[in-house]
C-alpha cells in the first residue's frame, strides 16, 4: 500500500519539477532575448496541463500579461487556413489537386493550371502581392482598394515555373481566402468563426490589426537600431503597427491566446475540427515539387521531419509559434508581444521538459543546446560529436540557414556567422549556402570573405542576381 501511495504521490511532485524547469527556462529566454510579454500553454493527452503568462504585455502602463491577454498570431493564422481547407475537402466541395482555375474565375492564364495544394505548399510561383504594399504598414498604400491591387498584381511576372521552388508567398493565402469565399458562400472570417472558434470554444479569437480596438489586446514592440534614417546608439524598443486588409487576413490576421489555441489544438485532436484521422494526417503531409522531392510545407504548417518525436509547427510573425508532436500527444504553444523573439528556437526546449527526447532528436535544437554549452566558435566540431553519437544527425540546409538568419535579426552577427559557415561545410554545392554565409560575412565586416563567397555562389549559380549584385558593389569599393 505505502507503494501505491509514493507513486501517487510521486506524480504531483513530477508535474511540479516540470513546470519549475520550463518557469526558470522561460523566464531566461525572456531575459536573453529582452521579450517582454509571454504566454505559455502545454497540451499533453488532451489536456492543457501547464498554463502561464509571463512580464509585461503593455509597457507604456506596465499591465502584466495574464491568461486572457489576445496576442498577434501574424502568419499562423495559415494553419487556421489550412484546416479550413481540409474541412472543405472533407465536404466533397475541394479538390486540392484541381487547377485554382475550377474555382475561380479571371485569372490569367499563368494562374489557371496552378494546383489548389500548390498555394497551401508556396510552390505556386505567383508574384507576391507584398511587394505593392507599404512595407511599413503592409497596408494598400498606392492602390484605392483592393481591385486595384489585384488588377497589378495579375499584371506582374511568375517567380518561378509553378513546382520548381520554394517561395513565402502571401498572394497563395490571399487566393485561398478567395476560395473559401466563394465555396461557402460567405465571407471566410465567418466560417472560421462557425467552423473553427465556435466548435474549439476560443472565446478571445478575432481577425484584426493595430487599426481594431480590442479589449485585451496586447501591443506589440520591435528593437530598432534605426530612426528617421539615423543609426542609433543602442537599440530602442519601439511600438509595432501592422495592417491586415480583409483580403489578406487567411494569411496574417488573427489574434488568440494561448489557451485559445491549445483548446484549438485538443479539439483538432478531438475530431470537432476535422471528421477523420486520415483527414489530420493529409492536413500534415507534405506536398511535391515537379521533380518529385518534398516541399517543407504541408498545408498551411510546416512539416519537421525527424529520426523519432516529429512536429508540425506554425510559425507567425516572430513573435509566436505553436508546435505539435503527433506521435507524444503533446503540443507547446508560446506567444510573445516582440516581433524577433522567435520562440520557434526554443519550443522544442520546453517540450523536452516532458519528453528529453524531443530537443535530442531536432538538429537545431541539438546544436542549439550544445553550442550553449562550448561555444559557437566550435559549430563544426560539434556537428562531428553529434554525428558520431547519432549517425542520423542531419540538420538541413533550409534549417540552418533559417536559424542563422534569425540570429542575424537579432544582432547575433558573430553566432550567426559560424552557422552559415556550417551550412557551407556540410552542403559545399550549395549556391544559396555561400551566398547567405556571404552576407553574414559582409555584415560582420569581413568583406574580403565576403568576396570569397559571393564568388563561389556564383561559380555554382551563374544566375544568381542577387549574388552578382552584392559582388559588383563590392568590387566597387576596393
Amino acid at each position: 500500500m505505502s507503494g501505491i501511495l509514493l507513486f501517487l504521490a510521486g506524480t504531483p511532485v513530477l508535474l511540479l519539477a516540470q513546470e519549475e524547469g520550463v518557469d526558470s527556462f522561460i523566464r531566461q529566454e525572456m531575459k536573453t532575448k529582452r521579450i517582454p510579454g509571454l504566454q505559455l500553454a502545454v497540451v499533453s493527452k488532451g489536456k492543457i496541463v501547464l498554463l502561464k503568462s509571463y512580464g509585461i504585455g503593455n509597457i507604456q502602463d506596465s499591465i502584466p500579461v495574464d491568461n486572457q491577454n489576445i496576442f498577434a498570431i501574424n502568419s499562423c493564422t495559415k494553419a487556421f487556413t489550412g484546416i479550413a481547407m481540409m474541412q472543405l475537402v472533407e465536404d466533397g466541395k475541394i479538390d486540392l489537386n484541381a487547377p485554382v482555375s475550377l474555382y475561380l474565375d479571371s485569372l490569367p492564364v499563368n494562374w489557371k493550371p496552378i494546383k489548389v495544394r500548390q498555394l497551401l505548399t508556396h510552390v505556386s510561383g505567383l508574384p507576391n502581392l507584398l511587394q505593392l504594399l507599404n512595407p511599413a504598414t503592409n497596408g494598400l498604400t498606392g492602390f484605392a482598394n483592393e481591385e486595384a491591387l489585384w488588377a497589378k498584381v495579375k499584371t506582374m511576372p511568375m517567380e518561378f515555373n509553378t513546382g520548381e521552388q520554394f517561395s513565402y508567398n502571401q498572394t497563395n493565402y490571399a487566393l485561398l481566402g478567395k476560395i473559401i469565399d466563394k465555396i461557402s458562400a460567405k465571407p471566410f472570417e465567418q466560417v472560421f468563426s462557425e467552423r473553427q472558434f465556435k466548435a474549439a470554444d476560443m472565446k478571445r479569437t478575432v481577425f484584426a490589426d493595430s487599426r481594431d480596438v480590442i479589449p485585451h489586446m496586447t501591443p506589440t514592440y520591435k528593437y530598432v537600431s534605426f530612426i528617421d534614417g539615423q543609426r542609433l546608439n543602442e537599440d530602442k524598443l519601439i511600438s509595432n503597427y501592422a495592417e491586415f486588409p480583409a483580403f489578406r487576413r487567411t494569411a496574417s490576421g488573427l489574434n488568440s491566446t494561448a489557451e485559445d489555441i491549445a483548446n484549438w489544438l485538443i479539439a483538432l485532436q478531438n475530431g470537432k475540427l476535422l471528421k477523420t484521422k486520415d483527414a489530420i494526417n493529409r492536413l500534415w503531409t507534405t506536398g511535391t515539387y515537379n521533380n518529385g522531392n518534398p516541399t517543407q510545407w504541408a498545408l498551411g504548417w510546416v512539416a519537421k521531419p525527424r529520426q523519432k518525436h516529429r512536429a508540425v509547427i506554425a510559425t507567425g510573425g516572430g513573435r509566436s509559434a505553436f508546435f505539435v508532436y503527433p506521435d507524444d500527444d503533446l503540443a507547446i504553444v508560446v506567444l510573445t508581444n516582440l516581433a524577433g523573439a522567435y520562440p520557434e528556437d526554443f519550443i522544442d526546449e520546453v517540450a523536452g521538459f516532458y519528453n528529453p527526447d524531443i530537443p535530442a532528436y531536432d538538429p537545431i535544437s541539438a546544436l542549439r543546446m550544445k553550442l550553449r554549452e562550448k561555444g559557437f566558435e566550435n559549430a563544426i566540431g560539434v556537428y562531428h560529436e553529434l554525428k558520431k553519437k547519432n549517425t542520423g544527425f542531419n540538420p538541413s540546409e533550409v534549417d540552418l540557414n533559417d536559424w542563422a538568419y534569425r540570429m542575424l535579426s537579432n544582432k547575433q552577427t558573430k553566432e550567426a556567422v559560424k552557422i552559415f559557415k556550417l551550412a557551407t561545410e556540410l552542403y559545399p554545392n550549395s549556391w544559396n549556402a555561400y551566398d547567405s554565409y556571404g552576407e553574414a560575412l559582409l555584415k560582420y565586416g569581413q568583406k574580403q570573405e565576403a568576396i570569397v563567397m559571393y564568388q563561389k555562389s556564383l561559380i555554382l549559380n551563374p544566375n544568381n542576381g542577387g549574388g552578382k549584385r552584392a559582388l559588383e558593389r563590392l568590387m566597387k569599393q576596393n
